[in-house]
């Protein structure tokens, strides 16, 4: 067994689709970044990069590279699930923990497990997805942008 961890934080922008674990969620602004700056997908890819010891998704996916500009992060997370399966590897579980002040996404919390579940090709009930607010305090609570924080434990067969 191996446990990997993953965060990451994009800022809000206007202009762009809102889209958090697969979902776009109705907003008036997006979050910013070279692919869709899906913060939840990016948390869930880096640990289960980082628990397989394969880098993390700059190295795979580098935002210098046209190839990945506006990229569906679904894509970006399917081809981690297929890198961790190739090295023998498979995910046991995911917790993944938003932070952001708004909009509110616990109507979309159960799409956004069943998302991850698919690309990973493993079952709905190994993976969770919460949130939180920041009650107003710094970035995330003045409403400038969003974190996730994502734990994993993977196997080796």
């Amino acid at each position: 067994m191996r446990i990997g961890i993953g965060i990451d934080v994009h800022p809000f922008a206007e202009g762009r689709k809102l889209v958090i674990g697969g979902v776009e969620i109705p907003s008036s602004k997006g979050l910013d970044g070279h692919s869709d700056a899906d913060v939840l997908l990016h948390a869930v890819s880096d640990a289960l990069l980082g628990a397989a010891a394969l880098g993390d998704i700059g190295l795979h996916f580098p935002n210098t590279s046209p190839e990945y500009k506006d990229i569906d992060s679904m894509i970006l997370l399917e081809h981690v699930g297929k890198l961790l399966r190739t090295e023998g590897f498979e995910a046991v579980n995911i917790d993944a923990m938003l932070l952001l002040e708004a909009p509110k996404i616990a109507p979309y919390i159960e799409e956004m497990r069943r998302n991850i579940a698919r690309c990973l090709d493993i079952e709905t009930g190994t993976v969770s997805v919460k949130a939180t607010t920041n009650e107003k305090l710094g970035y995330i609570g003045r409403e400038e942008g969003a974190a996730a924080h994502a734990v994993c434990i993977i196997r080796q067969y």
